[in-house]
């Protein structure tokens, strides 16, 4: 299948937009400005997007009015209601993409919306990837993500120069299969979390120097990316969010409710995910949904009355 232009991406024609300038958003999309590309944001408070603005970016009023004048739009928002807003609704991006443009969502999203969004663009001529990220802040701002994309491949193919820039890009399949890959994915980082968080709780209370004691086992099996990404700001008390706990409810949610809608129906037992949901819903209960992931220590020390 053709890709939607028959030119490369350039900076010097490549027009993009970028809706979702949070912790993350803010530095993907910084990514691209430092590369030379025109960028075009929106955000619901305009005094977030200064610090873009700085850089370059040009500050659009409505997604529909961004869509109108650019060639990729990407999304980073919070969920999938906030997907569907944006991209769907009347005044979303959809109704401002010209044919053969693309939007690009990066949000932790629900598979079966990226399969409707993708079916919408293509009524319209137009395209869509499903490109969900792993690896927090510092990836962001480090330009080291894991992409999972999906869609018709000779498009992410079309779009790997600007995914480059921002990390690791890895072709999942149909549309819809990036955000099932990150349901998987955050299984497991709620997996990681949860032997880190309990890790930690038990070495301290057995008397170990946290520092020695995560440089003693980094190395061996017990080493992980959870730990290199989190395991020094668990210790020193940062829960300075990269991406927020509540968020994991989401992404852990989708996992432990997924339906095998193109098998037998029944609901997937995912024990594991299940208790993970439980203990960011317990964060959230506590007043921590808006703390970063790693702070999921602090339900661990709540169980044992510290």
């Amino acid at each position: 299948m053709e890709t939607p232009y028959p030119t490369p991406i350039s900076p010097t024609q490549t027009r993009i937009g970028w809706i979702g300038i949070g912790v993350m958003g803010a530095a993907m999309a910084s990514h691209l400005l430092s590369a030379g590309y025109s960028v075009t944001i929106y955000a619901r408070n305009p005094s977030k997007a200064a610090s873009l603005q700085s850089q370059g970016a040009h500050l659009a009023n409505s997604p529909q009015q961004l869509a109108r004048q650019c060639d990729v739009v990407f999304t980073m928002v919070g969920n999938p209601q906030d997907v569907r807003q944006t991209v769907l609704e009347s005044d979303g991006i959809l109704s401002g993409l010209k044919p053969g443009a693309v939007i690009v969502d990066h949000t932790s999203s629900s598979p079966s919306l990226a399969r409707e969004i993708y079916a919408s663009a293509r009524k319209k001529g137009c395209w869509s990837v499903d490109a969900p990220v792993s690896g927090g802040d510092i990836g962001a701002r480090e330009g080291k993500l894991a992409i999972f994309a999906a869609g018709v491949c000779a498009v992410v193919e079309w779009l790997k120069p600007l995914f480059d820039l921002m990390g690791r890009v890895t072709y999942m399949g149909e549309a819809g299969c990036g955000q099932s890959c990150k349901i998987g994915n955050q299984i497991m980082v709620g997996a990681n979390l949860m032997g880190l968080s309990e890790g930690l709780v038990f070495a301290e209370k057995a008397g170990l120097d946290l520092k020695k004691y995560m440089e003693a086992i980094r190395g061996g099996s017990a080493g992980s990316m959870a730990m290199e990404l989190w395991g020094r700001r668990i210790i020193e008390r940062d829960f300075k969010p990269g991406g927020f706990a509540e968020y994991m409810v989401k992404d852990m949610g989708m996992g432990v409710d997924v339906v095998k809608e193109e098998d037998d129906g029944k609901v997937m037992v995912l024990p594991g995910a299940a208790l993970g949901k439980q203990m960011f819903s317990a964060m959230v209960a506590n007043g921590d949904g808006k703390l970063g992931t790693q702070g999921l220590i602090t339900v661990v020390e709540r169980i044992n009355g510290k």
